[in-house]
Parts: structure tokens; C-alpha cells; sequence
């Protein structure tokens, strides 16, 4: 119950956040222009099996986005992005013979308001590079397999499928928080280079499809090895999982109405 009352607190604060970015700052907005693009980079997860290490098993990741560049200091942006997860605890070595295993794809979709450091916009001479930082809210679907190709929500390998202890199978769509910084470059009047390392802290712990604790023993895909008994702990239910994009980006830039009248001035 403590624990659900400190999530949707949490969301009620990033929620009214992003509300106030969208309803006051553009209170005093002039020259906005959009930008269209792509990306490519990394994704990689953190979890029961891989607690805290960066880039362990990173996958290749790609996605699309549209900014709408509200004036030279903030951005609001749409972005989609797709990769893959994983884990192993051979690999990850955390738990010693528990020997599980997980791979899921990851989709998703960001509302983010963006804010740079420096005074910046795509074609500029003088203000073609800065620094920014993110925050916003985002919506993710994924499904978690071993790597024998078991789906592991449909096997129920917490006793999910059989309502052991009143469980039931989870959600295969959450909710994120997605925060992080990056670095926008102009190329060119149109196009622009953007680097970003961007963490989602999501509000399920089943990514890896691990949580709780074991149903029963000797089943071989919730416990290949055979070591652990009903009620024993399978994970840490206490602590969410989490996954990373680190991407790449080329846009190119369209003009919006007041955008050329304004270059004479700050844009």
C-alpha cells in the first residue's frame, strides 16, 4: 500500500510539472519552428538481474521524433523509440545458480519538454551547440521471453496463471518517467546533430518478468536448476525496473509562422 501511494504521488508531481511547462511557458513564445528526425543508438536494462551496471548487454535501438522548439532555452517533444532488453544472470553473475534468463522488446512513447543551457537554434552561426537536460512522462509496452523462447508472462513463473497468493498476470504495458541530458549540434541552416542518454523509470517490476517469490519447485523455466523451494525469494519486489536510450539523432528544421521575421532578433 506504501508503495502505490508513493508512485501515484510521484506521478501526480511529473504530471503537474509537465502541465505547468505547457500552459506557462508558452505564455511568451515567439519564432517557433519544428524539427523532424531520426535515431539510432543503444538500449540496455536495469533490474534483478542487472541492479546497477550501465550498457550490460546493450542492444541496437532506433526511433523517430518531432520537436517544436518553443523559443532559444525550451523544447517540447514527441518521440518514439524501439529496442531490445536483456538480461542473464550467468552474465550478470548478481544471484549465483538461479540462472535466469530474459529478452523483450521495448516500444516507447515520450512526451518530454526539453531545456538548454545555452541559447541555441538550428542554423544559427553563433548559437549552434548546447547542452540540455529532459523530463517528461512516457508510455512503454514489452514482452519478456527466455532465451529457449518460453513466454515467460503467459507461463505465469510467479504462479501469476494459478492466483498463487492472490497474484495475477501483470500488464504488458506500464508507465515510465523519462529524464536525462544530451547535446544538440547545428549542421547546417535545416539540419542539426543530437546525442542523448536517457534513463525511463518505470512503474512495473516485471520487465525481466522478476519480482517476488517461487510458486513451486522443480519447474524448469521459473527455476531451471531445481534449487528453490515454494515461498522462496525470487526477487525484489521493492524496486522497480529500469531501461536506458542512448541515441543518436539527425532533424531537419521547418520554419513555423513569425519564424523569419524574427531572425534579426535573438532567432
Amino acid at each position: 500500500m506504501k508503495h502505490i501511494i508513493k508512485n501515484n504521488t510521484f506521478r501526480g508531481i511529473i504530471t503537474g510539472l509537465l502541465a505547468g511547462f505547457i500552459f506557462i511557458v508558452p505564455a511568451t513564445l515567439t519564432a517557433q519552428t519544428l524539427e523532424v528526425g531520426i535515431s539510432a543508438g543503444t538500449s540496455y536494462y536495469l533490474g534483478d538481474i542487472n541492479p546497477a551496471l550501465p550498457y550490460v548487454y546493450a542492444q541496437p535501438a532506433y526511433g523517430a521524433l518531432v520537436r517544436y522548439n518553443i523559443n532559444n532555452r525550451w523544447s517540447a517533444r514527441f518521440s518514439y523509440s524501439r529496442g531490445k532488453l536483456k538480461g542473464d544472470d550467468l552474465k550478470s553473475n548478481v544471484v549465483k545458480n538461479r540462472n535466469l534468463n530474459f529478452q523483450t522488446n521495448i516500444n516507447d512513447f515520450s512526451l518530454i519538454g526539453e531545456f538548454n543551457f545555452w541559447e541555441y537554434f538550428t542554423g544559427s552561426k553563433k548559437n549552434y551547440f548546447t547542452p540540455y537536460i529532459f523530463g517528461g512522462i512516457g508510455l512503454f509496452t514489452f514482452k519478456p521471453f527466455n532465451f529457449s523462447g518460453t513466454n515467460l508472462n503467459a507461463h505465469g513463473t510467479e504462479g501469476q496463471n494459478v492466483g498463487y497468493n492472490g497474484r495475477s498476470p501483470y500488464k504488458l504495458w506500464n508507465f515510465s518517467f523519462p529524464f536525462g541530458f544530451g547535446f544538440k549540434y547545428s549542421l547546417s541552416d535545416r539540419l542539426a546533430l543530437g546525442l542523448e542518454w536517457g534513463m525511463r523509470k518505470t512503474f512495473t517490476d516485471y520487465i525481466d518478468d522478476i519480482s517476488t517469490t517461487y510458486y513451486t519447485s522443480g519447474d524448469p523455466v521459473s527455476d531451471p536448476k531445481g534449487l528453490y523451494d515454494a515461498g522462496m525469494q525470487r526477487g525484489n519486489e521493492n524496486t522497480m525496473d529500469w531501461y536506458n536510450f542512448t541515441l543518436l539523432s539527425i532533424t531537419y528544421k521547418f520554419n513555423l509562422y513569425g519564424s523569419k521575421k524574427c531572425r534579426d532578433n535573438v532567432w
